[in-house]
C-alpha cells in the first residue's frame, strides 16, 4: 500500500541525494542522534556534529559513553535535523574510530569546554555515522503554510511541501 500523500520519490541516486542532504542541514551543529540497547529500547539525545563529509557525519564523546556500548552491539543509528520548516531523518551505521590526528583535527573551542581536556586524551572518543539512507520533509514559511491552507480549503488541493526518501550509500 503506498501513501498518496506524500510527493514523489526524486531520488536520482547518491551523489544526488547526498547534495541534497548536505543543502538541507548546511549550518546545522546539532541533531538527535537515536541508538538501541539490549532491551531494544531507543535513546536518543541531542549531539554536536563536528563534521559532515559526502555521507559520513563525525562527532566526538566520551570514551565511556553508554551510547557507544549500545553502538557497539546494534550499530545501527537515526539522526534527524531541524531546521525552522525542514525535517531531515537520516539512518546508518556508527563506529567509534580511533584516529587522534582526526580528533585533533576536529577539535574547536567547543570541544575544548565541553570535554575540558585535550584531543589526546583517551576519555574522548571519536564516533562515525556512515549514512545509507534517510527521508526530508522541507515545508514553505510559515506565511506560506498559511496561504496554502486558504487555497487548499478553496480548491481542495494539497498545501504545499516537498518529502522525499533519500540514498544516500
Amino acid at each position: 500500500m503506498t501513501d498518496d500523500r506524500s510527493q514523489p520519490d526524486p531520488a536520482q541516486g547518491p551523489e544526488h541525494d547526498v547534495e541534497i542532504f548536505h543543502r538541507l542541514v548546511h549550518g546545522e551543529r546539532t541533531c538527535m542522534m537515536t541508538t538501541r540497547d539490549d532491551e531494544g529500547t531507543l535513546y536518543s539525545r541531542p549531539m554536536a556534529v563536528q563534521q559532515r563529509e559526502d555521507s559520513t557525519v563525525w562527532f566526538l564523546t566520551y570514551a565511556d559513553s553508554a551510547k557507544l556500548d549500545q553502538l557497539g552491539r546494534y550499530p545501527q543509528v537515526n539522526l534527524v535535523f531541524v531546521d525552522g520548516d525542514t525535517w531531515v531523518s537520516a539512518s546508518g551505521t556508527g563506529q567509534v574510530v580511533h584516529d587522534v590526528a582526526k580528533k585533533q583535527q576536529l577539535w574547536n573551542p567547543f570541544a575544548q569546554a565541553w570535554f575540558q581536556c585535550e584531543p589526546e586524551d583517551p576519555a574522548v572518543a571519536l564516533l562515525r555515522v556512515d549514512l545509507t539512507g534517510g527521508q526530508y520533509w522541507d515545508s514553505p514559511s510559515k506565511p506560506a503554510q498559511l496561504l496554502g491552507v486558504a487555497k487548499s480549503l478553496l480548491t481542495g488541493s494539497r498545501p504545499g511541501g516537498d518529502n522525499a526518501k533519500l540514498d544516500l550509500s
